[in-house]
């Protein structure tokens, strides 16, 4: 019995022993996991430093150095002269460029001494591609001193050393600015004497200047070489503060047209070709001079627009010159004419000094005057003229296409009916069939704008306003101030339904027709999503800043945004009198016309009780800090929430 005592007791020790062990044995497996851990994130934090000197090397294909974000600064810093491409891998033009890129590589490589060459890929470093205004694949730079010297030779090797090596010398500085510079000694001397010339009033700290520059130069070289030529020029405004003063310069950069010192709004693109372009049409006259009867019987048979003729006895005429100055103001939007003509002055029923506004025939009608006569002396004012072409431009019941949609139809509310619309020959007399209709209600409706479209041409509209599967030949919808649109119920079109729906729409009657997704249930993330529904108690808040980007889900640009933008939303989330707001294009409808959407992704900032002024965010680097500037510059009121504070 004491024998089993004794080995119980050996038992239980030997077994207290290992628990003992087994408990001591926990702390260390713990701690050697620590170690493991440790051990892991150092070498996560080795590999990321690797990631880090992977960038920093410059590597090398084919000769060609390989530069990015991170290295390029480091690379260029003790360089005299480098030579850059920016390209883009799926571009076919920089594809056929590399072999001969390579061999330039190659020759500038054996120069005494070497000059780099290097290339960058422009999709994946948009920093660069961003500070050195890329907007085109390839595009060629020459770096000199850290300076950028544009290309714009032909892609050879003979003539890309050739520039590089001029370049690279140690005596060469760049060309003196073709553009001229203008102060209030010399302003009146340059801009009087010029019959044509085109005036940039620029801040030189203006994000929007310094990207025009490069182009606005390009274009002054382009046209400086004309016969005769067409100057650009500029004016610091932040300097010349008179200047800018006398001619209402409210932000930068300005562009106006002088003419023999008269200014004219500048309206047209800002990109070399574009400017190019634009002067050279703003350089010729702005009416044209009919001389025989045959020519105008031509436009009121054929012409699809209005049309418009200043009735005058010669050049030296006072009134020419007034309708020469109005028509200036207008060239871009219609077509001018004149005549001298007493033969044309007597088949259009008037007299010398008269400006005639008519329609083709096609679009005349017995509820409308064959055509509007202004009398012109010396002393008419040019915006009597001018008023006078907008408001006889459009017949009672005009042809709305896509190609005049932009410049005619804008004025609300629009009354359009959309069927199969064509004024060829055979098919004339069906189309005019319907326009009567319109016609009967359209003059009982003179505070409204009617117009017929083609169904194919607004397809898309058509759909949108639920009218597609109609069943109907004849559609009719619309179109209200601040985008809403009312869709006429399917039904036999005729005048009297048609009249049913305007009265319906005049009294308030009809409901908009607005494309949207659903509502979000759950809508409280960083960046607010906005749908057609909600648009107006959104974005229209007249409480709160809201800052909207437009996207389309396919976008690549809007999906490289897409971080940055989150980031931002993230930033200002406690900001409760700002609203970081994005919304989907594609699928809902933007219910106020003051924002338009001509492309992806498109950012406006919608400042609280000035709701119909927004502002464009038109800056190409799309990142946090600089959406955040714009964010700040415009904010009307910044302030946290409790929670944040």
């Amino acid at each position: 019995m004491r024998l089993r005592k004794a080995c119980l007791l050996v038992l239980l020790l030997a077994l207290a022993q290992l628990l003992a062990a087994a408990s001591a044995g926990g702390p260390d497996e713990d701690s050697s996991n620590k170690e493991d851990a440790v051990e892991e994130e150092e070498e996560e934090e080795e590999e990321e430093d690797d990631d880090d000197d992977d960038d920093l090397e410059v590597k090398e294909e084919n000769g060609v150095l390989v530069l990015n974000d991170v290295n390029f600064d480091t690379f260029v810093a003790d360089k005299d002269t480098v030579l850059l491409e920016f390209y883009a891998p799926w571009c076919g033009h920089c594809k056929q460029f590399a072999p001969e890129y390579e061999k330039i590589a190659s020759a500038l490589k054996e120069n005494d001494p070497p000059i780099p060459v290097a290339k960058i890929d422009a999709t994946s470093e948009s920093a660069l591609a961003g500070r050195f205004g890329v907007s085109g694949y390839p595009t060629i730079k020459i770096l000199k001193k850290g300076q950028a010297v544009d290309y714009e030779g032909s892609r050879t090797q003979d003539e890309i050393v050739a520039k590089v090596k001029e370049i690279s010398q140690p005596n060469w500085t760049p060309p003196p600015e073709v553009t001229l510079v203008l102060t209030k000694e010399n302003f009146d001397e340059v801009v009087n004497d010029a019959d044509i010339i085109l005036v940039e009033f620029y801040a030189p700290w203006c994000g929007h200047c310094k990207k025009l520059a490069p182009e606005y130069e390009k274009a002054a070289k382009e046209l400086s070489k004309r016969s005769p030529p067409i100057p650009l020029a500029k004016v610091d405004a932040t300097a010349e503060t008179d200047l800018a003063k006398r001619f209402d310069v409210s932000g930068y950069p300005t562009l106006k047209i002088f003419r023999k010192g008269k200014p004219f709004d500048y309206n047209g693109p800002r990109e070399k070709y574009g400017i190019v372009d634009y002067m050279i049409e703003q350089s010729g006259p702005p009416s044209k001079e009919i001389v025989a009867l045959k020519q105008v019987q031509e436009f009121l048979k054929d012409r699809d627009d209005v049309i418009i003729i200043g009735v005058f006895k010669a050049e030296s005429d006072p009134a020419y010159q007034q309708y020469q100055d109005a028509a200036n103001n207008l060239r871009e939007d219609y077509k001018f004419h004149h005549t001298f003509s007493t033969e044309i002055a007597k088949f259009l029923k008037v007299s010398s000094g008269k400006l005639v506004v008519m329609q083709p025939e096609k679009f005349q009608s017995k509820y409308e005057p064959r055509s509007h006569v202004l009398d012109i002396q010396s002393s008419t004012e040019g915006s009597a003229i001018k008023d006078h072409v907008l408001k006889h431009t459009l017949p009672l019941v005009g042809h709305r296409k896509t190609s005049n949609d932009a410049r005619r139809y804008t004025r609300r509310p629009l009354v359009v009916v959309y069927y199969s619309v064509d004024f060829s020959f055979d098919y004339r007399a069906a189309t005019q069939f319907w326009r009567s209709k319109v016609l009967e209600v359209a003059k009982d409706f003179p505070e409204y704008t009617f117009a017929v479209a083609d169904e194919d041409d607004f397809a898309t509209e058509v759909k949108d306003l639920g009218l597609s599967e109609s069943g109907e030949d004849v559609n009719a919808a619309i179109l209200d101030e601040g985008g809403r649109k009312f869709a006429m119920e399917p039904d036999d079109f005729d005048s009297d339904t048609l009249r049913e729906f305007v009265r319906a729409f005049k009294k308030g009657k009809l409901k908009p027709v607005v494309k949207s997704q659903p509502v979000p249930k759950n809508n409280k993330g960083p960046v607010k999503v906005v749908v057609g529904k909600t648009f107006d108690s959104i974005v229209m808040d007249p409480k709160k800043d809201v800052l909207i980007e437009f996207y389309a889900p396919w976008c690549g640009h809007c999906k490289q945004l897409e971080p940055e933008y989150t980031a931002l939303g993230k930033k200002y989330k406690n900001h409760k009198n700002l609203v970081i707001a994005k919304m989907d294009a594609t699928a809902n409808d933007v219910t106020n016309s003051h924002y338009k959407v001509e492309g992806f992704p498109t950012i406006y900032f919608a400042p609280r009780g000035d709701k119909k002024n927004p502002i464009k965010f038109e800056d190409g680097n799309r990142d946090l800090e600089h959406l955040s500037k714009f964010v700040e510059e415009h904010a009307t009121k910044l302030s946290r929430t409790r929670e944040d504070l």
